[in-house]
Formats: C-alpha cells, sequence, structure tokens
C-alpha cells in the first residue's frame, strides 16, 4: 500500500516534532557533564561502592557478593515462577541493585534528619557561650552531641586544637569534616564573632538558628507535597512489570515472551520504564543547597 504525500508529509512532521520535544526535555534529562577522562568510570564505580560500604556497615566485597548472592536467587525465582529468560535477566539485575537502593534511602533519611539537627546544634552553641564559654570550647562541647554527623568531627576539633592552639585552622578541618552548607553558615558565624569580639556573637547564632529552623520546615513542606510525585514514579514502574510477571506465569504467554519480538517487547518496556522515571524523579527532584562558604 503506497503512502500519498500529505501522509508522507504528516509523518514527517510528526517525527521531526517528536524529534525536537525530545532534544528539548535531553538538557534536563542528561545535563551537561565534562568529559570523563581515562579510569574515571571505574573510579566512579569504585566511589559509589564504598560509599553503600560504609552506609551498610560493610566490606566492599561483602557487597559485591551479596548483590551477586541476590542476582542469583532473584533470576533462579523468577525462572522458576515463568521460565521466561529475559524477564528473569531483568529480575537479577534489579535484584542486584538492592543494596545500593537501600544504602541511598539511608543515606537521603540521614540527610534529612541531619538537616533538622543543625537547629538545636546553633542552640548548644548559644547554651555553651552563655554559660561562660568561649566560642573554642563552645564547639568542643558538641563533642557530646547526639548526632555522630557532628560529634565526631567536633571530636576531632577538639584534638586539632589542642594540638596546634590555631582556632581558624582546626575550624576549617572542622568544616571540610562537616561538608554540609549549614554547618559552613555555622563555622564562618563563629570564625568572625571570634575575629571581631563583642557580644553579640549569641544574638547572631539565634538568628542564624531561626532561619535554620524555618528552612527546614519549609523543605519538610515541600518535601511531602512533592511526595506523591516519587510514589507514583514508583507504582508506575512497578505496576507493568508485576503484570507481565503475572502473565509470565502461563506458559503459552512464556513461550511468546521467550521468543525473539517478546525479547524485543521487554527490552522495550525497560527502557520505556526507566525514561518515565527518570522524567518523574526529575520533575519530583528537590535540589540540595550548594555550599557557598565551603
Amino acid at each position: 500500500m503506497r503512502l500519498s504525500s500529505l501522509e508522507i508529509l504528516g509523518i514527517f512532521l510528526g517525527a521531526t516534532a517528536g524529534i525536537g520535544i525530545f532534544l528539548m526535555i535531553s538538557g534536563l534529562l542528561w545535563p551537561r557533564k565534562e568529559r570523563p577522562t581515562s579510569g574515571s568510570h571505574t573510579s566512579r564505580l569504585s566511589t559509589s561502592l564504598n560509599e553503600t560500604a560504609l552506609q551498610l556497615g560493610m566490606k566492599p566485597s561483602v557487597i559485591v557478593a551479596l548483590a551477586a548472592v541476590l542476582a542469583v536467587i532473584g533470576g533462579a525465582t523468577a525462572w522458576a515462577v515463568t521460565g521466561v529468560s529475559a524477564l528473569s535477566v531483568v529480575i537479577a539485575f534489579t535484584a542486584a541493585s538492592l543494596p545500593w537502593m537501600f544504602a541511598a534511602s539511608r543515606r537521603a533519611r540521614a540527610k534529612r534528619t541531619l538537616r533538622n539537627q543543625w537547629p538545636d546544634v546553633v542552640d548548644a552553641l548559644i547554651s555553651a557561650i552563655r554559660s561562660g564559654s568561649n566560642i573554642p570550647d563552645a564547639v568542643i562541647s558538641l563533642a557530646g552531641f547526639s548526632s555522630k554527623a557532628v560529634s565526631v568531627p567536633a571530636a576531632l576539633f577538639a584534638q586539632d586544637y589542642k594540638v596546634s592552639g590555631n582556632f581558624e585552622l582546626a575550624a576549617l578541618d572542622l568544616k571540610a569534616r562537616w561538608a554540609n552548607p549549614n554547618g559552613d553558615r555555622i563555622i564562618e558565624t563563629l570564625r568572625l564573632g571570634r575575629e571581631l569580639g563583642g557580644t553579640e556573637i549569641t544574638t547572631v547564632l539565634g538568628s542564624l538558628g531561626s532561619h535554620l529552623r524555618a528552612e527546614s520546615a519549609l523543605r519538610q513542606e515541600v518535601e511531602a507535597r512533592q511526595g506523591w510525585i516519587r510514589l507514583a514514579a514508583r507504582i508506575g514502574v512497578m505496576a507493568p512489570w508485576i503484570v507481565l510477571l503475572l502473565l509470565s506465569t502461563r506458559p503459552e504467554a512464556a513461550q511468546a515472551y521467550n521468543s525473539a519480538s517478546g525479547v524485543v517487547v521487554i527490552l522495550v518496556g525497560l527502557a520505556v520504564s526507566l525514561l518515565a522515571y527518570k522524567i518523574m524523579t526529575a520533575v519530583g527532584y528537590l535540589p540540595d543547597e550548594k555550599r557557598w562558604l565551603a
């Protein structure tokens, strides 16, 4: 069946419009990055593995072994239930990525918890200064803070300050260990107060604490309102695969999905699912604050 010139023109215009829309949103989905140098992919994978191992409290070799075991269990279970090879491979890779997903979830939860604790850190500093402690001793008192992300660097600050007696260098090292925008603000406020002197340091810290508390409350509200977007993205990705898994339990469906066309359908569905999830998470993404005072 031959196509008319109008039909060919319509197909061409539709394809052109589709490519244009894809190019418009590609900048949001895949921002431009620097060209990786030789070995950067290996170092990136190594860094991701080390961060996951640190978050889960395991050795990197244990993480790799755990991922391999999960992949074998997931793939073997899917193969035993469905008998579809392509679907079994997809489930095996998904099961292997569970340690990274769990570590990312714990990392995000710890980041939210730490963000809510910075106003309490400011309150602790104000209480220590008002009780008669100088600024270095007030910072050293944070070694007894409940959060290890705050107390451990503060304890190292105490060691550095006792050895060198230089507050500036110890404070800069503490700021690097905290590696947090709110921590940078606190350190710079303390450095400025120690350099200029005066009795207004508690007032300035109080204003900073109020600002951090209001900022944390606002961010929590925004994250709560955008939570449905992330939930919808997860449900939208999982639902088709659950249906596919249920359909594959039937012998005739398993036979169809084991064919060449069935494998193509599964791979195309995987690509579409990943692209849709990427778009949904990009819509609901709330960027972290940058360390302008790093």
